[in-house]
Formats: C-alpha cells, sequence, structure tokens
C-alpha cells in the first residue's frame, strides 16, 4: 500500500504553476511510490461563495495532513509561502516525515548552515538533514536521499535525532 504523500505548495494559486509546475512534481513523487494529496485537486469543490469557504479549506488541508504518512513542501521564496509554513508546522508537530523542496537559489536565513529559517529543520536529524532537501525535481529519484528509501520501506516515521 502505497504511503501518503501530503504536497504542501503554492502552486494552485497560479494557473501557469498548476498547470506546468504542479504535473511534474506529482508525476515524479507518484513514480517514486507516493500516493500524492495535493490540497488545491483535493479541496477545488468547495463553494467559495459560501461564508466560511476559507474556513472549510483550512480544516480540510489539516485534515488531510493528519491523514498522511508524510508532507512534501514547496518551500520557495523569501520567505516561503505563509500557508505552506503553517502546514509544515503542523505536520512537524504532528511528528510526520518531512521533505523539501526549494529550488529557489536565494538564501532565505541567517544561518550559515541552514538555507531557511531553522524551524524548518526542527523536524530532521541535525546531522544529515540535507537528505531530506532536494533543490530540483530530478534529484527526487535519487536513492541516497531520503524520500526514497522511506516511501519503500515498512517505516512510516522518520526520526529527527
Amino acid at each position: 500500500m502505497p504511503k501518503k504523500l501530503y504536497l504542501a505548495n503554492p502552486y494552485g494559486f497560479s494557473l501557469q504553476q498548476r498547470e506546468l509546475l504542479l504535473p511534474p512534481l506529482g508525476e515524479a513523487l507518484t513514480a517514486l511510490g507516493a500516493e500524492v494529496w495535493e490540497p488545491f485537486a483535493r479541496n477545488n469543490q468547495i463553494d467559495t461563495a459560501q461564508a466560511d469557504w476559507a474556513y472549510q479549506i483550512a480544516q480540510r488541508d489539516l485534515a488531510d495532513i493528519a491523514a498522511c504518512d508524510g508532507i512534501f513542501a514547496i518551500v520557495n521564496g523569501t520567505p516561503p509561502d505563509e500557508g505552506v509554513m503553517v502546514e509544515l508546522g503542523y505536520a512537524i508537530a504532528l511528528g510526520k516525515p518531512t521533505f523539501f523542496l526549494r529550488d529557489d537559489f536565494r538564501r532565505c536565513s541567517d544561518s550559515d548552515v541552514y538555507p531557511l529559517n531553522l524551524m524548518v529543520f526542527a523536524g530532521l536529524p541535525s546531522q544529515g538533514w540535507q537528505r531530506f532537501y532536494y533543490t530540483a525535481i530530478a534529484q527526487l529519484s535519487d536513492q541516497t536521499k531520503a524520500l526514497y528509501p522511506w516511501l519503500n520501506s515498512e517505516e512510516t516515521a522518520v526520526s529527527p535525532y
């Protein structure tokens, strides 16, 4: 049974990004054995004419994160999308394995070690966190990085320690 991977991303807000960036990323994750839960595709049926539509979407996204086995977050931008950061924080609090893609070369950190705010890495091991961090879609199939072995094992957790 494939592991469910929540794909936290800001791409659904842009027609061009939704059509050009999301499909190859979803296809690459699926090819590795993940069942990809992409929030824009899963929650686009909510009627935005309702007064509480945003709340409904947020609650569904949180429920999806809780139901998934792990989270794969697109962390481009300076800073990265705030919705993705909230989703990531929730996943870390739940103890979900976390994986990142950042193909944005700009630094977004005061740290000389981490390319983003250090709290983003709180769910990762202090040594070897780079195995969970991808800088290109082509890296996803790298079997020496963390995603491939996790997706193809019986383990549901990745210890940060």
